[in-house]
């Protein structure tokens, strides 16, 4: 992020964050995370639409254009649910999500170890929320692959639902439902998205 941050930066992703249109939220993310960002957004953008969380504005599509004043408000938050300031557009959006496609499975293309929103989407989706199979015991850049790969083979993962208790796996049967891929970011952020 320091890199494209930088006033003296001269290429050109970093002088779009720094118009006055800003860039957009997904080139900025798949810059500084690089391939596990990169892939998550290929995959989504193959199968669906999708959404980023972020740290005070919630679910964020990737086109949103972002400056740095919004990576600065959002550097100020915590990534914590029990942070009003990030838990709360968090779940007023993945409530709409909900109720806007209420037959809609969701995949979370990130870790179902963090404690930073699986919680929260696990209240609101229930049963809907579901993961990558094929995610279980890959590193961030093996699930980047994964993803790529994926998405220009046009092959959807297959994905389990989420335990609620024990975050463990269930088998699901594969539907032809509606399905929104929801992926995570980093640390910082994370990204969910819509078919």
């Amino acid at each position: 992020m320091m890199m494209l941050r930088r006033k003296a930066a001269q290429f050109a992703l970093a002088l779009e964050l720094r118009s006055t249109t800003g860039a957009t939220l997904g080139d900025v993310f798949a810059f500084t995370s690089g391939l596990y960002f990169r892939g998550k957004l290929t995959y989504a953008r193959a199968f669906g639409a999708s959404w980023v969380i972020t740290p005070g504005a919630g679910l964020v599509e990737p086109e949103q254009r972002i400056r740095p004043r919004d990576l600065d408000a959002w550097a100020k938050i915590r990534v914590d649910l029990d942070d009003r300031r990030y838990r709360r557009p968090l779940e007023r959006d993945a409530r709409a999500l909900a109720e806007g496609l209420p037959h809609a499975q969701v995949v979370l293309l990130g870790s179902i170890a963090s404690d930073k929103y699986v919680d929260l989407l696990l209240d609101i989706f229930e049963h809907r929320l579901l993961f990558p199979v094929d995610f279980v015991g890959r590193g961030d850049m093996s699930r980047g692959g994964l993803l790529l790969r994926s998405a220009r083979a046009g092959t959807e993962n297959t994905a389990t639902t989420i335990s609620e208790a024990s975050f463990s796996f269930r088998t699901a049967a594969t539907r032809s439902i509606r399905r929104i891929p929801l992926f995570a970011q980093s640390s910082l952020w994370s990204n969910p998205a819509h078919d």
